[in-house]
């Protein structure tokens, strides 16, 4: 078993190795912000959610737009899990969005923040946001063996397309565990994004939402849908971020 909670009073294994609450509380995390605003994109666009951003990143996308968020920048701040949890519970959002960065870069730190942030009461879903390069089966084996993050978790995995330059580093087994609840994202910068999701979307998906969301700079949003249209993807949501229609584009915690 890679990882496996009991509740917030049981602890957490991860990898054989058993961590108590006590434990698990102080966990530090480099962070770079958390806030309340609205998600902006997939399923629960639109809904006041309160965003959990952890620092550091395993991929280097050429249309990133949050480089704050790894280096060479430096985390804004660090936090146990107890403090980010308190953070947390001042804001009245019923979502959580983990994100980064890379949110599941830190192992077993990152799964006991999965936990504690999925027990409090005020949580309704917890989404999180992935980059397609971190092997999601032992966080979801955590899911699957806990009742209360089998209701409230879900998994948006952002695949990346060859506009992004890292396609490579994409686990193609993700798409084995994702489940109904979960997203699978992909972003669209070019003709041959676009042909590369059809091809991936036909040999491995297999459970999931999925939604296609424009790079604004090189595949305007009306050809998205045109092309969405043109192939008959009806299962297919189209997703903007709705923070950079209603703010700057380019500012942040919002």
């Amino acid at each position: 078993m890679s990882g496996r909670g009991g509740g917030p009073n049981a602890g957490l294994v991860w990898q054989n190795q058993h961590y108590l609450p006590t434990e698990i509380t102080r966990f530090r995390l480099p962070m770079v912000e958390i806030f309340e605003t609205i998600e902006g994109e997939g399923l629960k666009a639109g809904f006041p959610t309160i965003f959990v951003r952890l620092f550091h990143c395993n991929l280097r996308c050429t249309w990133c737009d949050t480089p704050y968020s790894f280096a060479p920048a430096q985390p804004a701040f660090e936090a146990s899990i107890g403090q980010i949890v308190e953070k947390v519970k001042t804001f009245k959002s019923r979502a959580i969005c983990l994100t980064g960065g890379e949110p599941l870069l830190h192992r077993h730190k990152s799964a006991g923040l999965i936990l504690q942030l999925s027990y409090l009461e005020q949580i309704d879903d917890l989404h999180i946001e992935t980059n397609g390069a971190i092997d999601l089966k032992p966080f979801v084996e955590l899911r699957e063996h806990d009742p209360v993050l089998k209701k409230k978790v879900r998994f948006i995995m952002d695949y990346k397309l060859p506009a992004s330059g890292e396609t490579k580093r994409m686990i193609l087994s993700n798409f084995d565990v994702l489940d109904h609840q979960d997203e699978i994202k992909f972003v669209i910068g070019s003709d041959e994004d676009f042909e590369h999701a059809l091809k991936v979307m036909e040999a491995h998906y297999k459970k999931g939402t999925i939604l296609m969301s424009p790079v604004w700079e090189t595949m305007p949003p009306a050809k998205l849908v045109e092309k969405v249209l043109t192939h008959g993807l009806a299962h297919v949501k189209v997703s903007l971020q709705l923070h950079k229609l209603i703010w700057d584009p380019d500012r942040r915690g919002v």
